[in-house]
Protein backbone atom coordinates (compact mmCIF):
# COMPACT_ATOMS: atom_id res chain seq x y z
CA UNK A 1 0.00 0.00 0.00
CA UNK A 2 1.24 3.47 -0.84
CA UNK A 3 -0.15 6.85 0.01
CA UNK A 4 -0.67 9.70 -2.40
CA UNK A 5 2.46 11.82 -2.38
CA UNK A 6 0.45 14.98 -2.98
CA UNK A 7 -1.98 14.38 -0.10
CA UNK A 8 -2.56 17.63 1.76
CA UNK A 9 -2.40 17.93 5.58
CA UNK A 10 -5.66 17.98 7.48
CA UNK A 11 -6.98 21.50 7.77
CA UNK A 12 -7.50 23.38 10.99
CA UNK A 13 -5.71 21.22 13.56
CA UNK A 14 -3.38 22.78 16.13
CA UNK A 15 0.18 23.36 14.84
CA UNK A 16 1.63 20.97 17.46
CA UNK A 17 -0.90 18.25 16.73
CA UNK A 18 1.01 15.26 15.27
CA UNK A 19 -2.17 14.15 13.49
CA UNK A 20 -2.15 17.09 11.06
CA UNK A 21 -0.60 14.88 8.39
CA UNK A 22 -2.59 12.24 6.54
CA UNK A 23 -2.58 8.89 8.25
CA UNK A 24 0.56 6.92 7.35
CA UNK A 25 -1.15 3.57 7.17
CA UNK A 26 2.01 1.60 6.42
CA UNK A 27 3.52 2.84 9.69
CA UNK A 28 0.28 2.37 11.63
CA UNK A 29 -0.14 -1.19 10.34
CA UNK A 30 3.43 -1.94 11.42
CA UNK A 31 2.48 -0.80 14.94
CA UNK A 32 -0.88 -2.63 14.91
CA UNK A 33 -0.97 -5.38 12.25
CA UNK A 34 -4.72 -6.07 12.65
CA UNK A 35 -5.40 -2.63 11.16
CA UNK A 36 -4.38 -4.00 7.76
CA UNK A 37 -7.70 -5.79 7.23
CA UNK A 38 -9.60 -2.49 7.63
CA UNK A 39 -7.52 -0.37 5.21
CA UNK A 40 -8.30 0.05 1.52
CA UNK A 41 -8.57 2.74 -1.13
CA UNK A 42 -11.60 4.97 -0.97
CA UNK A 43 -13.50 6.53 -3.85
CA UNK A 44 -10.90 9.26 -4.16
CA UNK A 45 -7.90 6.95 -4.40
CA UNK A 46 -6.70 7.59 -0.83
CA UNK A 47 -6.04 4.89 1.72
CA UNK A 48 -8.64 4.96 4.46
CA UNK A 49 -10.74 2.86 6.81
CA UNK A 50 -14.49 2.39 6.74
CA UNK A 51 -15.60 4.93 9.35
CA UNK A 52 -19.07 3.37 9.47
CA UNK A 53 -17.49 0.23 10.99
CA UNK A 54 -16.99 0.55 14.79
CA UNK A 55 -14.31 -2.16 14.81
CA UNK A 56 -12.34 -0.35 12.10
CA UNK A 57 -12.52 2.91 14.07
CA UNK A 58 -11.42 1.21 17.28
CA UNK A 59 -8.52 -0.54 15.57
CA UNK A 60 -7.39 2.74 14.02
CA UNK A 61 -7.43 4.30 17.50
CA UNK A 62 -5.34 1.42 18.85
CA UNK A 63 -2.76 2.01 16.14
CA UNK A 64 -2.66 5.78 16.69
CA UNK A 65 -2.27 5.44 20.45
CA UNK A 66 0.47 2.84 20.08
CA UNK A 67 2.45 4.64 17.40
CA UNK A 68 2.20 8.23 18.66
CA UNK A 69 1.87 7.73 22.42
CA UNK A 70 3.46 4.30 23.04
CA UNK A 71 0.34 2.85 24.64
CA UNK A 72 0.53 -0.91 24.08
CA UNK A 73 -2.64 -2.05 25.83
CA UNK A 74 -5.79 -0.16 24.90
CA UNK A 75 -9.32 -1.40 24.38
CA UNK A 76 -12.86 -0.40 25.34
CA UNK A 77 -16.01 -2.43 26.03
CA UNK A 78 -18.53 -2.70 23.21
CA UNK A 79 -20.85 0.28 22.88
CA UNK A 80 -18.67 2.83 24.68
CA UNK A 81 -17.47 6.06 23.10
CA UNK A 82 -14.49 5.57 20.80
CA UNK A 83 -13.32 9.14 20.29
CA UNK A 84 -11.47 10.51 17.25
CA UNK A 85 -7.88 10.93 18.43
CA UNK A 86 -6.93 14.07 16.42
CA UNK A 87 -9.73 16.16 17.94
CA UNK A 88 -8.95 14.98 21.46
CA UNK A 89 -5.30 15.91 20.98
CA UNK A 90 -6.30 19.37 19.75
CA UNK A 91 -8.18 20.15 22.97
CA UNK A 92 -5.10 19.32 25.05
CA UNK A 93 -2.75 21.40 22.91
CA UNK A 94 -5.07 24.39 23.25
CA UNK A 95 -5.15 23.88 27.01
CA UNK A 96 -1.35 23.91 26.96
CA UNK A 97 -1.51 27.25 25.12
CA UNK A 98 -4.00 28.56 27.67
CA UNK A 99 -1.66 27.68 30.53
CA UNK A 100 1.26 29.24 28.67
CA UNK A 101 -0.64 32.51 28.25
CA UNK A 102 -0.94 32.61 32.02
CA UNK A 103 2.73 31.71 32.49
CA UNK A 104 4.65 34.28 30.45
CA UNK A 105 4.54 32.10 27.33
CA UNK A 106 6.01 28.91 28.82
CA UNK A 107 3.88 25.74 28.90
CA UNK A 108 3.88 24.30 32.45
CA UNK A 109 4.95 20.68 32.10
CA UNK A 110 5.75 17.67 34.25
CA UNK A 111 4.13 15.69 37.01
CA UNK A 112 3.52 18.77 39.16
CA UNK A 113 0.77 19.89 36.76
CA UNK A 114 -2.62 18.32 37.47
CA UNK A 115 -5.71 18.10 35.27
CA UNK A 116 -9.22 16.88 36.05
CA UNK A 117 -11.03 15.08 33.22
CA UNK A 118 -14.79 15.22 33.76
CA UNK A 119 -16.25 12.10 32.19
CA UNK A 120 -13.06 10.19 31.41
CA UNK A 121 -15.10 7.41 29.81
CA UNK A 122 -13.89 3.89 29.18
CA UNK A 123 -11.27 5.16 26.70
CA UNK A 124 -9.03 7.32 28.97
CA UNK A 125 -7.83 9.20 25.88
CA UNK A 126 -7.43 12.74 27.25
CA UNK A 127 -5.16 11.68 30.16
CA UNK A 128 -3.16 9.39 27.85
CA UNK A 129 -2.32 12.21 25.46
CA UNK A 130 -1.88 14.86 28.15
CA UNK A 131 0.55 12.73 30.12
CA UNK A 132 2.51 11.38 27.16
CA UNK A 133 2.94 14.80 25.52
CA UNK A 134 3.29 17.16 28.49
CA UNK A 135 3.95 14.87 31.46
CA UNK A 136 0.82 16.08 33.27
CA UNK A 137 -0.87 14.07 36.01
CA UNK A 138 -4.61 13.42 35.81
CA UNK A 139 -7.67 12.58 37.83
CA UNK A 140 -10.58 11.28 35.79
CA UNK A 141 -14.17 11.25 37.04
CA UNK A 142 -16.82 8.89 35.72
CA UNK A 143 -20.35 7.82 36.75
CA UNK A 144 -20.35 4.46 34.94
CA UNK A 145 -18.68 1.64 36.95
CA UNK A 146 -17.81 -0.34 33.80
CA UNK A 147 -16.14 2.70 32.26
CA UNK A 148 -14.19 3.20 35.50
CA UNK A 149 -13.01 -0.41 35.35
CA UNK A 150 -11.91 -0.04 31.73
CA UNK A 151 -10.08 3.25 32.31
CA UNK A 152 -8.33 1.82 35.38
CA UNK A 153 -7.17 -1.15 33.34
CA UNK A 154 -5.67 1.12 30.67
CA UNK A 155 -3.98 3.37 33.24
CA UNK A 156 -2.62 0.45 35.25
CA UNK A 157 -1.44 -1.85 32.47
CA UNK A 158 0.66 0.52 30.41
CA UNK A 159 4.11 1.14 31.95
CA UNK A 160 4.31 4.69 30.58
CA UNK A 161 1.04 5.62 32.30
CA UNK A 162 1.50 4.00 35.70
CA UNK A 163 1.08 6.41 38.58
CA UNK A 164 0.00 9.25 36.30
CA UNK A 165 -3.77 8.72 36.11
CA UNK A 166 -6.24 8.24 38.94
CA UNK A 167 -9.85 7.33 38.14
CA UNK A 168 -12.67 8.14 40.58
CA UNK A 169 -16.27 6.94 40.50
CA UNK A 170 -18.75 9.80 40.80
CA UNK A 171 -21.65 8.25 42.69
CA UNK A 172 -24.06 11.17 42.27
CA UNK A 173 -24.95 11.93 38.65
CA UNK A 174 -26.03 15.45 39.64
CA UNK A 175 -22.53 16.29 40.82
CA UNK A 176 -19.65 17.35 38.61
CA UNK A 177 -17.04 19.00 40.83
CA UNK A 178 -18.91 18.42 44.08
CA UNK A 179 -17.49 15.34 45.83
CA UNK A 180 -14.78 15.13 43.17
CA UNK A 181 -12.44 18.00 44.07
CA UNK A 182 -11.45 17.35 47.68
CA UNK A 183 -11.16 20.21 50.17
CA UNK A 184 -7.36 20.48 50.07
CA UNK A 185 -6.94 19.53 46.41
CA UNK A 186 -5.93 21.84 43.55
CA UNK A 187 -5.93 21.44 39.78
CA UNK A 188 -4.27 23.55 37.14
CA UNK A 189 -7.07 22.87 34.68
CA UNK A 190 -10.19 20.84 34.08
CA UNK A 191 -11.51 19.55 30.76
CA UNK A 192 -14.80 18.08 29.64
CA UNK A 193 -16.56 16.88 26.51
CA UNK A 194 -20.14 17.19 27.78
CA UNK A 195 -23.14 15.25 26.52
CA UNK A 196 -24.84 17.54 24.02
CA UNK A 197 -28.25 15.91 23.52
CA UNK A 198 -31.15 16.57 25.89
CA UNK A 199 -32.89 13.20 25.49
CA UNK A 200 -32.42 9.69 24.17
CA UNK A 201 -34.78 10.54 21.28
CA UNK A 202 -32.63 13.50 20.28
CA UNK A 203 -29.49 11.35 20.47
CA UNK A 204 -31.11 8.70 18.28
CA UNK A 205 -32.15 11.35 15.75
CA UNK A 206 -28.54 12.52 15.60
CA UNK A 207 -27.42 8.93 15.10
CA UNK A 208 -29.92 8.47 12.27
CA UNK A 209 -28.63 11.61 10.55
CA UNK A 210 -25.13 10.21 10.76
CA UNK A 211 -26.31 6.93 9.27
CA UNK A 212 -27.99 8.76 6.38
CA UNK A 213 -24.76 10.62 5.69
CA UNK A 214 -22.82 7.37 5.76
CA UNK A 215 -25.32 5.82 3.37
CA UNK A 216 -24.98 8.77 1.01
CA UNK A 217 -21.19 8.40 1.07
CA UNK A 218 -21.53 4.67 0.42
CA UNK A 219 -23.74 5.37 -2.60
CA UNK A 220 -21.24 7.88 -3.89
CA UNK A 221 -18.47 5.31 -3.60
CA UNK A 222 -20.64 2.69 -5.30
CA UNK A 223 -21.16 5.06 -8.24
CA UNK A 224 -17.41 5.63 -8.41
CA UNK A 225 -16.82 1.87 -8.47
CA UNK A 226 -19.32 1.46 -11.30
CA UNK A 227 -17.33 4.00 -13.30
CA UNK A 228 -14.16 2.02 -12.62
CA UNK A 229 -12.52 4.76 -10.57
CA UNK A 230 -11.84 2.71 -7.49
CA UNK A 231 -9.22 0.00 -7.17
CA UNK A 232 -10.23 -3.66 -6.60
CA UNK A 233 -8.95 -3.36 -3.03
CA UNK A 234 -11.82 -1.01 -2.24
CA UNK A 235 -14.36 -3.35 -3.78
CA UNK A 236 -13.57 -5.82 -1.00
CA UNK A 237 -13.92 -3.27 1.79
CA UNK A 238 -16.78 -3.73 4.18
CA UNK A 239 -19.53 -1.14 3.91
CA UNK A 240 -22.17 -0.62 6.53
CA UNK A 241 -25.21 1.58 6.90
CA UNK A 242 -26.44 -0.18 10.01
CA UNK A 243 -27.96 2.42 12.37
CA UNK A 244 -25.22 2.40 14.99
CA UNK A 245 -22.89 5.14 16.11
CA UNK A 246 -19.50 4.41 14.61
CA UNK A 247 -17.84 6.11 17.56
CA UNK A 248 -20.22 4.45 20.04
CA UNK A 249 -21.49 6.04 23.21
CA UNK A 250 -23.49 5.18 26.30
CA UNK A 251 -26.44 7.18 27.62
CA UNK A 252 -24.37 9.39 29.93
CA UNK A 253 -21.86 10.06 27.15
CA UNK A 254 -24.48 11.23 24.66
CA UNK A 255 -27.35 12.91 26.48
CA UNK A 256 -28.52 14.32 29.80
CA UNK A 257 -31.47 16.31 31.09
CA UNK A 258 -31.10 19.87 29.85
CA UNK A 259 -28.61 18.87 27.17
CA UNK A 260 -25.32 20.68 26.70
CA UNK A 261 -26.49 23.97 28.22
CA UNK A 262 -27.95 22.28 31.28
CA UNK A 263 -24.81 20.27 31.93
CA UNK A 264 -22.39 23.17 31.47
CA UNK A 265 -24.50 25.55 33.60
CA UNK A 266 -24.36 22.97 36.38
CA UNK A 267 -20.60 22.74 35.86
CA UNK A 268 -20.26 26.52 36.08
CA UNK A 269 -22.30 26.72 39.28
CA UNK A 270 -20.31 23.98 40.98
CA UNK A 271 -17.00 25.45 39.84
CA UNK A 272 -17.85 28.62 41.76
CA UNK A 273 -17.91 26.58 44.99
CA UNK A 274 -14.30 25.52 44.25
CA UNK A 275 -13.22 28.93 42.99
CA UNK A 276 -9.65 28.95 44.30
CA UNK A 277 -8.91 25.25 43.79
CA UNK A 278 -8.45 25.37 40.01
CA UNK A 279 -6.72 27.90 37.76
CA UNK A 280 -8.65 27.28 34.52
CA UNK A 281 -11.97 25.48 34.26
CA UNK A 282 -12.67 24.47 30.66
CA UNK A 283 -15.25 22.63 28.57
CA UNK A 284 -16.04 22.01 24.94
CA UNK A 285 -19.17 23.71 23.58
CA UNK A 286 -20.52 22.05 20.43
CA UNK A 287 -23.29 24.54 19.65
CA UNK A 288 -22.23 28.15 19.07
CA UNK A 289 -25.73 29.39 19.87
CA UNK A 290 -25.27 28.16 23.46
CA UNK A 291 -22.42 30.55 24.20
CA UNK A 292 -24.60 33.55 25.11
CA UNK A 293 -26.44 31.86 27.97
CA UNK A 294 -23.18 30.36 29.25
CA UNK A 295 -21.47 33.76 29.29
CA UNK A 296 -24.36 35.15 31.33
CA UNK A 297 -24.07 32.29 33.81
CA UNK A 298 -20.34 32.86 34.17
CA UNK A 299 -20.94 36.53 34.84
CA UNK A 300 -23.60 35.63 37.39
CA UNK A 301 -21.25 33.41 39.42
CA UNK A 302 -18.41 35.95 39.33
CA UNK A 303 -15.86 34.52 36.91
CA UNK A 304 -12.93 36.95 36.70
CA UNK A 305 -11.83 36.03 33.18
CA UNK A 306 -13.53 34.08 30.37
CA UNK A 307 -11.86 32.95 27.15
CA UNK A 308 -13.32 31.30 24.04
CA UNK A 309 -10.97 29.31 21.83
CA UNK A 310 -12.09 28.30 18.34
CA UNK A 311 -11.03 24.90 17.01
CA UNK A 312 -11.60 23.18 13.69
CA UNK A 313 -10.97 19.85 12.03
CA UNK A 314 -11.72 19.91 8.33
CA UNK A 315 -15.31 21.13 7.97
CA UNK A 316 -16.12 20.55 11.64
CA UNK A 317 -16.03 23.65 13.83
CA UNK A 318 -16.02 23.56 17.62
CA UNK A 319 -14.85 25.67 20.52
CA UNK A 320 -13.88 25.52 24.13
CA UNK A 321 -14.60 28.05 26.82
CA UNK A 322 -12.33 28.59 29.80
CA UNK A 323 -12.92 30.58 32.95
CA UNK A 324 -11.08 31.41 36.13
CA UNK A 325 -12.07 32.94 39.45
CA UNK A 326 -8.48 33.94 40.31
CA UNK A 327 -7.60 37.63 40.25
CA UNK A 328 -4.22 38.88 39.05
CA UNK A 329 -2.61 38.60 42.49
CA UNK A 330 -3.89 35.05 43.00
CA UNK A 331 -2.74 34.07 39.51
CA UNK A 332 0.76 35.36 40.26
CA UNK A 333 0.86 33.38 43.50
CA UNK A 334 -0.26 30.26 41.64
CA UNK A 335 2.50 30.68 39.04
CA UNK A 336 5.18 31.09 41.68
CA UNK A 337 4.03 28.19 43.82
CA UNK A 338 3.20 25.65 41.11
CA UNK A 339 4.70 26.60 37.75
CA UNK A 340 8.04 28.25 38.45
Amino acid sequence: MTQKKNAQPKQGLHPRNPHRARYDFATLIKATPELDQHVSENAYGDLSVNFSDPLAVKTLNKALLKHFYQVDHWDIPAGFLCPPIPGRADYLHYIADLLAQSNEGAIPQGKGIRGLDIGIGANCVYPIIGHRVYGWQFVGSEIDPLAVKSAKFIAGNNPRLKGAIQIRLQKNADNIFTDMINDEEVFDFTLCNPPFHSSEEEAMAGSERKVRNLAANANKKQQARSRGKVSPAFNNAKSSTTPVLNFGGQKAELWCKGGEVGFIKKMINQSATKATQCFWYTTLVSKKENLGVLYKQLEKVGAVSVKTIEMSQGQKLSRLIAWTFLNEEQQQEWRLERWS
